[in-house]
């Protein structure tokens, strides 16, 4: 049997925790009688949680800033991140699945101890960056929402994902279905504003033809697709699903395992969706129109109003404010997988919430430009995604360590492929922010 996820502050077992498990080891022991949706419930949750890294607020200004500046033409970048992204996650499921452990834990088992502390050191920084720019996002989206000024919309999201990470303690689904509830706001947000809108159907088809328009346009594609993989994420989706559901067997995990699967291509299929409603509401509404910086979120939020009217900025803030929530709740417990697997030690979840709303505090009381900082967030990540990507993908092939559930060889070199594409991309933006810079 799998061990329990070594979470610093263990969730416990709540009564649909229990429920839940039942159901799901009798479907492995295909004993349940349950079919379709009924068969599949039990076993979605982890890949809802890591899909809202993929709805950030660092997503909100790339991909507005796409459809403000090159219409529909880059729909088919977000669908072949999309794509990466459901493998890649799939594998760090895989790996909590096989191995009971996360993948911060098996690098700590099998990398040399000062490689280690190396590992734990840029993963802390990179968590922290992405979690600076995620709490920003809910702040600025108070500010847009209430017209306090941003130091207060800090002050209230912390109290906010205070009250998230006490959701953890009751259990894993109780917070798998809050941050459900808030992937279904910016999704019901998005569909307004896409109604709002009316995308040219015919040019939002074409959009999914692979084309450029220009030097720039490649610049932010590479910015869509370099930016997608979260490193911090792959991290955490393996601990999601280190004894989740226990498994006996070896015909267990591959049921858990295909279950697992669906999980995956639904949630990463729900956060590839808003993106590109995202890209075409910003296509519909601001390409063409001769709007500067669509991709500052304030500057967006307000030309929305006179050109879509106030429900359509409305759903944008609440889609913002329920992003950045969300996300900042889930960098935190990555932070906490991050520290426990690398280092074998732990805090408190309140302190380390704490200490990482910090650099955003200091950030809005140096007056410092809140869309600057998520791009520099960005570019902090990407340091991190071949730190986490390279071990996944060695590991994932390697069946010492995943059993049954090792990756075929075409995976195994699909995977390489993303990777590499990915690498060389966040190398390329990260060049071209620093050399613009």
């Amino acid at each position: 049997m799998s061990s329990t996820p070594p979470s610093p502050e263990s969730p416990g077992t709540s009564s649909l925790d229990a429920r839940m498990n039942a159901r799901a080891a009798a479907i492995l022991e295909r004993t349940g009688n349950k079919r379709g949706l009924a068969r599949i419930l039990p076993f979605l949750g982890p890949a809802v949680i890591a899909s809202i890294a993929y709805m950030d607020p660092g997503n909100f200004a790339t991909n507005i800033q796409g459809g403000a500046q090159f219409g529909y033409g880059l729909l088919w970048v977000i669908l072949a991140a999309n794509l990466m992204a459901m493998l890649i996650q799939n594998l760090s499921a895989k790996l909590g699945i096989a191995t009971g452990k996360n993948l911060p834990e098996v690098i700590r088992e099998r990398f040399p101890r000062p490689a280690v502390w190396l590992y734990w050191v840029q993963a802390e920084l990179v968590a922290i960056a992405t979690d600076l720019a995620e709490f920003i996002g809910a702040a600025i989206a108070i500010q847009l929402l209430t017209g306090l000024p941003l130091i207060w919309g800090a002050a209230i999201t912390g109290v906010l994902t205070f009250w998230l990470l006490t959701i953890q303690r009751r259990g894993f689904r109780p917070l798998e279905l809050v941050i459900g509830g808030f992937v279904a706001i910016i999704g019901v947000a998005y569909l307004t504003q896409f109604v709002l809108a009316r995308p040219n159907l015919a040019q939002l088809g074409a959009g999914f033809v692979p084309s450029f328009q220009g030097v720039d346009s490649v610049y932010l594609a590479v910015g869509i697709i370099g930016a997608t993989v979260m490193p911090h994420v792959i991290y955490l989706h393996s601990a999601l699903t280190q004894g989740r559901v226990p498994t006996r067997n070896d015909q267990e995990k591959l049921r858990l395992s295909r279950l697992n699967r669906v999980d995956v291509i639904i949630s990463m299929g729900v956060a590839g969706l808003i993106n590109m409603s995202m890209l075409a509401v910003a296509a519909a509404t601001f390409y063409g129109k001769g709007i500067e910086d669509a991709g500052n979120l304030e500057t967006a939020y307000r030309t929305l109003t006179p050109l879509l009217g106030p429900a359509a900025a409305t759903a944008f803030a609440i889609a913002l404010l329920a992003s950045g929530l969300s996300s900042s709740a889930v960098g935190t417990m990555a932070g906490q997988v991050i520290m426990q697997g690398f280092v074998n030690f732990s805090i408190p979840l309140w302190l380390r919430r704490t200490v990482t709303m910090l650099p955003a505090f200091i950030v809005i009381l140096l007056g410092l430009d809140p869309t600057s900082v998520l791009i520099l967030s960005q570019v902090i990540l990407s340091f991190g995604v071949p730190f986490a990507l390279i071990p996944l993908l060695v590991f994932a092939a390697r069946r010492d360590i995943m059993g049954v559930l090792v990756s075929r060889p075409h995976v195994t070199a699909l995977g390489w492929l993303f990777a590499g594409i990915i690498i060389a991309l966040n190398g390329y933006l990260l060049w071209g922010t620093l050399a613009g810079g």
